[in-house]
């Protein structure tokens, strides 16, 4: 059924499909009734896929990855199609309108997205109000940035009125400063502004009665001495996590027709060819951390095989996001049907547990 949906939706620009098809999902959950018929189809509840994870308890391990619901509109709607946890943004202060479009690209051949959005959002202050106003009990992520104008000698203060915006309608954090869109975001992965900006985090979060979990999402592009750095600044910090990884500007063994390929031009590359680098990075900080950081993989999952690499290689919790828009609305079924027939198929991750 969702290939012929599929087949239609890709006829569209690949934005406005995503906006389509969110519609759609959203007209289906307006009544009781049909929410509750979407979370029957799509949902799945096993004892061995419950996990406790930096003090989150999640119903499963297969989550939605930051990008997908960039302003928090659709939470209570995706907790029906059975997502152990979704997290929300890229958000920042002000509202921003992002990249000018045509900003996100299909590559079927290779089931990849090439997106350039630029962290397009209305603010933190709006989406963390629509948070208050959900009726789900999904566990809820949130990925915070800068604004663009912002010069990253005072991004820290972007990240701390996010963080503290949130703090109160979210169960986790995700800094988020592996973007390849913003222009100079990347920058602040270097070891000083890192331990600097994480520091700052990690002060006001220690400050409050029930301190939330802080994670780092990092780009699949570092080199294993910059990991080394990364690792290095997440235990002297001792935040509570890593994201691996963000998308990636290497364009590497695309088959996509290289007009297609010059035609979506520059952005993160997401999807299937990230697959390896993904598992590659989550193994690096797995060894680096000896376990003992918990790790949320996200690259190129697409079925049960893909999130089984990454719990092998040391991850505790698995995002989708291509892989959504590729095999729809019942990868996360699928995936977990297929992991807690086989006891839940988390490998050997100790973080956490």
């Amino acid at each position: 059924m969702y290939r012929l949906l599929r087949s239609l939706l890709f006829l569209l620009p690949a934005e406005r499909a995503h906006h389509v098809a969110m519609g759609m999902l959203r007209a289906a959950c307006a009544t009781r009734a049909g929410a509750a018929a979407i979370r029957a189809r799509y949902g799945v509840s096993h004892p061995s896929l419950e996990r406790e994870v930096f003090g989150v308890r999640f119903p499963n391990p297969i989550g939605l990855g930051a990008g997908f619901d960039k302003d928090a509109r659709w939470v209570d709607e995706l907790a029906c199609l059975g997502f152990g946890f979704v997290e929300v943004g890229t958000l920042t202060p002000q509202p921003q309108a992002g990249n000018p479009p045509p900003r996100l690209f299909r590559l079927p051949r290779d089931r990849a997205l090439v997106n350039r959005m630029g962290f397009n959002n209305g603010g933190v202050h709006a989406a963390a109000e629509r948070l208050r106003r959900r009726t789900s009990r999904i566990v809820v992520g949130g990925n915070i940035g800068k604004n663009k104008d912002t010069p990253n000698e005072r991004a820290v203060d972007d990240y701390l009125t996010c963080f503290r915006a949130l703090f109160d309608v979210v169960d986790y954090f995700v800094v988020n400063v592996s973007s390849p869109n913003t222009p100079g975001l990347r920058a602040l992965q270097d070891r000083e502004p890192l331990a600097a900006l994480l520091q700052a985090l990690q002060e006001d979060n220690a400050a409050r009665p029930k301190p939330k979990p802080i994670l780092l999402k990092i780009a699949p592009d570092l080199e294993p001495a910059q990991l080394d750095d990364v690792v290095a600044i997440v235990q002297q910090v001792g935040i509570a996590g890593i994201v691996a990884t963000n998308t990636t500007i290497a364009r590497d063994g695309l088959r996509s027709d290289p007009a297609a390929i010059a035609a979506a031009g520059a952005g993160g590359l997401s999807g299937a060819p990230l697959r390896a680098r993904s598992t590659e990075v989550v193994r690096h900080l797995h060894r680096a951390t000896r376990g003992r950081i918990p790790i949320i993989a996200s690259g190129g999952v697409f079925d049960a095989a893909g999130a089984r690499e990454k719990f092998a290689a040391g991850a505790a919790l698995v995002q989708v996001w291509t892989g959504f828009v590729y095999e729809g609305p019942g990868i996360v079924r699928a995936i977990c049907r297929d992991l807690a027939a086989s006891g839940g198929g988390a490998g050997p991750v100790r973080a956490g547990d």
